[in-house]
């Protein structure tokens, strides 16, 4: 008999829709495994994610997990931006309660360093607007070599030191590597190359592909190697019925 001891801390990420976003997704797997992270981590899909994307999730040792939609009222998304109307979706994450503690990394986000010792931070760390705002006065914000989002290499070069940067956020515009074409604004920086091309070694290095449970003679499963059996566990065991509801697509 195998027995499995289910972590109690995660990393998390969200994916919606059946476009190319999962190749982010994808290529953060497959970082958090080149950095030698001891956690697994944990998708969020919304049910318009095609069976085939969340088979390859699980190929490459994710843990899926369908969440209900959530959506703001009607009459305040008149002018929002489709993918901002279903990130109210992410909300579901604090429904994952068999973690003591989750870090939270979106899809176009690649961890160039380990990282694990967030979880190990004191309770209080936030990096949200609203949150920024309510607790305003006694917040503590990352900093950011923990989330260096792109824009701050033309916009603040004096606070970056991209030799230090341990996660990089390929969230301006025209950085996403898997649809990078240079045209964009500020997009032929050689800077931004560089991180582009830093995102497709990893993404493109079969080496960081999951590899399945190895069973040895004695009847033993190297531990390391049974997320995505617990995670189908855990799908066919404790995955609730979800009403389909159709949302735009994340990318």
């Amino acid at each position: 008999m195998i027995e499995i001891q289910l972590p109690n801390r995660a990393y998390v990420t969200f994916l919606a829709g059946n476009r190319d976003y999962v190749k982010g997704v994808v290529g953060l797997a497959k970082g958090l495994r080149k950095v030698k992270s001891a956690y697994p981590l944990v998708v969020a899909v919304l049910p318009d994610v095609p069976p085939a994307h969340r088979r390859l999730l699980l190929d490459q040792g994710c843990i899926v997990r369908e969440i209900d939609p959530i959506y703001p009222p009607e009459n305040q998304t008149q002018f929002a931006m489709e993918y901002y109307v279903i990130n109210y979706s992410k909300l579901r994450i604090w429904e994952f309660v068999e973690y003591n503690k989750m870090v939270y990394l979106d899809g176009d986000i690649q961890v160039y360093d380990n990282i694990d010792h967030l979880f190990d931070l004191e309770d209080g760390y936030f990096y949200a607007d609203f949150l920024n705002m309510f607790f305003k006065d006694i917040y503590q914000p990352i900093p950011n070599v923990y989330n260096l989002v792109l824009a701050m290499l033309w916009r603040h070069p004096e606070n970056v030191e991209l030799d230090q940067v341990k996660v990089v956020h390929y969230c301006a515009a025209g950085s996403k590597p898997w649809r990078y074409t240079g045209k964009e604004d500020n997009m032929q920086r050689e800077d931004i190359k560089m991180l582009v091309k830093k995102w497709w070694d990893v993404y493109n290095d079969d080496t960081l592909d999951y590899k399945k449970p190895v069973v040895h003679n004695d009847g033993a499963m190297e531990s390391g190697a049974l997320q995505p059996l617990i995670a189908a566990a855990m799908t066919e065991a404790n995955a609730p019925a979800v009403k389909y509801v159709a949302a735009p697509s994340a990318a």
